[in-house]
């Protein structure tokens, strides 16, 4: 007697399959809570840019707090002040570059980079001396102390990251997708920031002086 081909065993589920009916399985994360309780309070708005840019906030916001944590471990410095460091790495040697264009790369004020280079001066990672393009400016560069631990603080970023559970669960090709768009975003943001009048910006300023 045959028997019945549809006693078969199921074809093996795809990775992606199995990752989806994992997903549909569990209790739905806190992003996707928040996510879908705005979707139930405001159906009347295409909330798409909206929910996007929470999920880039607390994206930044639990890399940041695992990034800080590492930081102030290993190094005794915030996460703030190691972006400082990385920037003076990425431009090449000698590791050198004006507090103004510490300022722009990091999108923080110059008051904030001053501070910064006077904790990390203290820590002994970063020297400042004479700008001779400048009269009176001065430029900040890693010692070799900085460099040693910034050379650290990358591999463990490689390695290590924050990120990493998350993106072990998708495919290469989901990996560069998301890099992509994440990147394409991101420039298309800076290039809006850059292009903006200065104008647009004072008057909000004057409104919290006057608070």
């Amino acid at each position: 007697m045959k028997g019945n081909p549809r006693s078969k065993d199921p074809a093996p589920r795809s990775e992606a399959t199995a990752r989806d009916d994992d997903e549909r399985a569990r209790s739905p994360s806190l992003g996707e809570l928040i996510t879908l309780q705005w979707q139930r309070e405001r159906e009347d708005l295409d909330l798409q840019n909206f929910l996007l840019a929470i999920y880039f906030m607390r994206l930044g916001t639990l890399v940041d707090r695992a990034y800080d944590r590492y930081c102030q471990k290993q190094f005794g410095i915030n996460g703030g002040d190691m972006r400082l460091m990385l920037a003076l790495r990425r431009s090449g040697p000698p590791y050198v570059k004006r507090p103004t264009d510490l300022f722009r790369a990091l999108l923080v004020t110059s008051g904030a980079i001053t501070k910064k280079v006077d904790r990390l001066v203290d820590a002994g990672f970063v020297e400042r001396s004479v700008d001779p393009s400048h009269s009176g400016g001065f430029l900040v560069h890693l010692t070799k102390k900085g460099l040693h631990v910034v050379e650290q603080a990358i591999e463990h970023l490689a390695n290590q990251s924050a990120l990493a559970p998350a993106m072990a669960r998708l495919t290469p090709e989901e990996r560069k997708l998301g890099s992509d768009f994440a990147l394409r975003m991101l420039s298309a943001l800076e290039q809006t920031e850059v292009d903006a009048p200065e104008e647009d910006v004072a008057p909000a300023k004057r409104a919290v002086k006057r608070r």
